[in-house]
This record gives C-alpha cells, sequence and structure tokens, in this order.
C-alpha cells in the first residue's frame, strides 16, 4: 500500500487526526465514493524535543522529529508493513506545526516524499525547490479567516515555475479542525496517481 504520513499541530499528540480530525471517517468515505484507493496513514508524536510554549524556538527544532521520520519511522513501516516502500508511494502532510515539520522534512529530503501537503503550515515557494526533485504534488490549505491570497498566490507561483501544485481556501473557517478536514478531504484524492 501507499502511505501518508498525516502529522498533528501544536499541542496535539498521535491520537488528534484520528480523535478530532476524523481522519479514519474521511479516508473511508473517500474509498467508499471510489476517490481513492486503500492506502496506510500513519499518525505519530510530533514532539520530540524539549521546546516549550512560550519559549523561543531554537533554528534546528524539528531536527529531532525529521531524524526520527527519516532514518526510523520510515523503515520501520516500511518493513512491517505491506508498503509500496518508494518516493512515489509515500506522502507528507500536516497541520499547523505539523505543517512546518512536513515543509522542513519534505524540503530536506525531497527523494524520499513524492506527494507535500500543508495545511495552515506555511508555503513553498519556488526558490525552495531550487535544485531539488520536484514533487509528483505539492498541496497548500488554509481557512478563509488565516491566509487565503497567500496561499493561493504561492501556489499559482509554483504552478508559474512548473510545479503541480494547488491551493484550498476552507470557506468561512480559521486555524481549526474544520480546516483542517477540509485539507485533508481535497488533498487524499491526488494522492499516489
Amino acid at each position: 500500500y501507499p502511505v501518508l504520513y498525516l502529522q498533528h499541530g501544536w499541542g496535539e499528540n498521535e491520537t488528534t487526526w484520528f480523535r478530532q480530525g476524523h481522519a479514519g471517517l474521511i479516508m473511508d468515505n473517500l474509498i467508499a465514493e471510489g476517490k481513492i484507493e486503500p492506502m496506510i496513514v500513519v499518525m505519530t508524536y510530533g514532539l520530540t524535543n524539549d521546546f516549550k510554549f512560550g519559549q523561543r524556538r531554537p533554528d534546528n527544532w524539528c531536527e529531532p522529529f525529521e531524524k526520527l521520520v527519516i532514518e526510523d519511522m520510515i523503515p520501520y513501516i516500511d518493513s512491517h508493513f505491506l508498503t509500496l516502500a518508494d518516493r512515489d508511494h509515500r506522502a507528507m502532510a500536516g497541520l499547523s506545526m505539523g505543517g512546518m515539520e512536513t515543509r522542513i522534512i519534505t524540503l530536506a529530503h525531497p527523494e524520499t516524499f513524492g506527494y507535500w501537503g500543508l495545511f495552515s503550515g506555511g508555503q513553498y515557494a519556488p526558490a525552495d525547490l531550487e535544485g531539488k526533485q520536484a514533487p509528483k504534488q505539492i498541496f497548500i490549505s488554509t481557512g478563509e479567516k488565516e491566509n487565503p491570497v497567500g496561499v493561493t498566490k504561492a501556489a499559482e507561483d509554483l504552478r508559474a515555475a512548473g510545479y503541480n501544485a494547488a491551493s484550498h481556501v476552507s470557506p468561512g473557517t480559521a486555524h481549526e479542525f474544520l480546516t483542517w478536514r477540509r485539507a485533508l478531504r481535497e488533498f487524499a484524492p491526488m494522492l499516489f496517481k
């Protein structure tokens, strides 16, 4: 099976996408509607450092998690589950802080992930991807009450530079789970095509 690594946000944990995000229901419904093929969704704890809310974030705040994902988690998943263990069958996405983690990790390891998704978690720019292996799909999303202009423009700039990029603005929502549920529903059908 292909694999989506799906990350939570700050102050949450590995159960958040399942409990608040209803990821299982969203994915099951998409399968039932014929919009996606079955895939493995890995949701892991993303706070592997000593960073505390209210402190200045160190420049290398994501380094321990990046190491965990690349050196431990992916090899473990690929050795213990029936995965299609290659870049074209591996995606990473996350909301808020998990989106920032996704951005850092996918840019550092473009050979590992073919599909990249940021849900209220920043943006990619063409300059970020210069000299790197191009992803098969970039997806950037936000709530209408967050940064819709920036997200839409980022996707336009990426498309103009020749990348397969899409954006989604969730109507009437802010930095909240309705935004991110909608983002997952939009992003999942783009995967592994």
